[in-house]
């Protein structure tokens, strides 16, 4: 049996291409959606396989999207729900990022806790564990795929989309918001689910699915966005040294953002919102996370951003996003509202400062950071840490720049203590949850016009490593062979090494090891200059007393052999076990490392008269 959409819709899909080659695209997010109904069509569902581990039913499933250009689509996903369930099921949607799938652990993770879950293989990979013959995802005459990556910025007709004239029907993310539409009527016909407690999130493609999901289907009660899904994506963005821009589209730039622009489906967002980010995220830009969000009408937001991270999360700010769900969806307790701030830039002593005041709640707070950063990339930034002193319920903390003109940013993570500890796949006990307050920013004019003065220093310490690896960010961290501890200082002014200066590094390694440091220039600043990547390979001798290493940036050489010829432009600074340059999608070979890891005492710019 073959399902068209809705009129007229569908009527448009089935008629000639030359037919309608004048029609008149959408114009915005509302005419765009206006004519679909995702429940209208029979999703002629096909279990593809059904089996139980671990108390839970998970079946492979396939379901009609609908028909395009005269051929199905439809969409595989695998669905779970618990084997003993009593009654009806809340029940989450989950997206997959892009060059992924639909992600078993994400469903077997919410049916231990309760749920019904779908996770929807949009993007059309291999399923996991698939046999010879397993149906899969299969758009038919359309491709909104990783394989037709310039599908995602395009209005434009062409082979694989849908229409013949210019409009927002011809881009990727029409579809595939589509298609997960049709998911959410998957789950609400499915019998062990309460269709009133339909939850929905994604990470990175999928968290700008979610935001478009989120903001054309009232049956969704509450969503978790991760690491996408704000806008203002085409909008040239001011930096120091050029301009930085998120999207290019192939066709009418302000038609795109009218109707495919997230800051245009915020503001139809009518069920509370959990935005989880990490301050450097490449995607999901910090300041236009907060931009977009502000303007969803209902205000049940919250924020969780995870330092120095970029694509992925601290577990404080991983766990955020169950409790959040379990709060609209099964009535579990409720997370903090989010942390009250505010910032003075007029002061006595012309240093700005700023100030949290957590609301009282059932969780008690463990800690709060307050970080502030100088730099208008946030993919670059490095977030200072202010070192927040308490003063009764508030926290406070001093901002002092070294120049007034740079622009101002400052926020907050405020970490609860959770009342029974929580686990999550791949990730110790969690003990804490984490959320942050709104992002305070000014810019240069504001700062001297509030008297704001210069009377930070320059420091030659980077870091003693008394608190650990605070201004850092570590991957593998127990990992002998793949360890990498990774820091944004060096692009901060007041850690830049200075023309001249070399690099010390003071460590303890009881047995003899080849160490990798890199030195990353323009990481995100193309405006700037090319990303450029230098490494030193330095065999430390074994010796368990600390030991100092003393670096020249000709000591750095990039893939070509060329010498790194000034500290001035890097972004980042990795200590690493093993730091190779390969070709996309091949893994480093790991170390051949003895003994412990190594300890670090030291990092230091030493000037010329004292480098030895």
């Amino acid at each position: 049996m073959k399902c068209t959409l809705t009129t007229p819709l569908s009527v448009l899909l089935l008629m000639p291409l030359t037919a309608i080659a004048a029609d008149q695209p959408p114009q915005t997010v509302a005419e765009l959606w206006a004519d679909f109904d995702p429940r209208k069509d029979p999703l002629e569902v096909e279990v593809v396989r059904q089996w139980k581990e671990d108390g839970g039913v998970y079946r492979y499933v396939r379901y009609l999207i609908g028909n395009f250009k005269g051929k199905p689509a439809r969409m595989a996903a695998f669905y779970g729900f618990p084997e003993d369930a009593k009654g009806k099921l809340p029940a989450v949607m989950h997206m997959h990022g892009g060059g992924q799938r639909a992600f078993m652990e994400e469903v077997k993770t919410y049916v231990s806790r309760g749920y019904a879950a779908l996770s929807v293989n949009w993007g059309g990979r291999e399923m996991e564990d698939a046999k010879a013959g397993d149906p899969n995802t299969d758009w038919g005459s359309v491709d909104p795929t990783q394989q037709n990556v310039p599908g995602y910025f395009n209005l434009l007709p062409g082979d694989k989309f849908l229409v013949d004239h210019e409009s927002p029907l011809n881009n990727n993310w029409y579809l595939l918001t589509l298609g997960c539409r049709r998911g959410i009527t998957f789950l609400e016909q499915q019998p062990e689910v309460d269709a009133e407690r339909i939850g929905i999130f994604g990470h990175s493609m999928g968290g700008n699915l979610t935001m478009y999901v989120a903001g054309t289907d009232n049956r969704v009660k509450v969503a978790a966005p991760s690491v996408g899904g704000q806008g203002h994506r085409t909008e040239p963005h001011e930096m120091m040294g050029g301009k930085a821009q998120q999207e290019r589209i192939n066709g009418d730039v302000e038609l795109f953002a009218r109707t495919l622009g997230f800051e245009n489906y915020a503001p139809l967002i009518h069920c509370p919102v959990l935005h989880l980010s990490g301050t450097n995220d490449f995607h999901g830009w910090m300041d236009d996370v907060y931009r977009t969000n502000a303007l969803i009408k209902d205000q049940s937001l919250r924020y969780a951003f995870s330092p120095h991270l970029n694509h992925r999360f601290i577990p404080a700010v991983a766990v955020t996003r169950p409790l959040w769900l379990d709060h609209y969806l099964k009535g579990g307790p409720a997370l903090p509202e989010t942390p009250a701030s505010e910032w003075q830039l007029k002061t006595d002593d012309g240093i700005p400062v700023i100030r949290v005041t957590p609301k009282l709640s059932s969780l008690p707070i463990a800690h709060v950071d307050i970080y502030y950063s100088v730099d208008p990339d946030p993919r670059a930034r490095f977030w200072r840490d202010a070192g927040a002193m308490r003063n009764g319920e508030t926290w406070e903390a001093k901002l002092p720049v070294l120049s007034i003109d740079s622009p101002l940013y400052a926020f907050a993570n405020v970490y609860y203590t959770l009342p029974t500890s929580e686990s999550l796949p791949h990730l110790a006990t969690i003990t804490e949850g984490c959320l942050s307050t709104l992002l305070h920013s000014a810019l240069p004019g504001e700062l001297k016009a509030a008297g704001v003065r210069a009377t930070d220093e320059n420091s030659l310490l980077i870091d003693d490593f008394t608190r650990g690896w605070h201004d850092w960010y570590r991957l593998n961290a127990e990992n002998k062979q793949f360890w990498q501890n990774w820091t944004r200082k060096v692009t901060d002014p007041k850690w830049r090494g200075a023309d001249g200066a070399k690099l010390a590094i003071t460590l303890a390694m009881p047995e003899a090891n080849t160490i990798s440091i890199v030195a990353i220039e323009n990481e995100w600043r193309s405006y700037r200059g090319k990303k450029k990547t230098f490494i030193c390979q330095y065999a430390v001798p074994a010796d368990a007393k600390p030991q100092t290493i003393v670096l020249s940036p000709g000591d750095f050489k990039d893939s070509e052999g060329q010498t790194l010829a000034t500290w001035s432009q890097l972004d980042q600074l990795g200590l690493c076990a093993l730091f190779q340059q390969n070709e996309r999608g091949k893994r480093s070979e790991p170390a051949k490392w003895n003994g412990e890891l190594p300890k670090f005492h030291r990092l230091e710019w030493r000037q010329a008269k004292e480098a030895r």
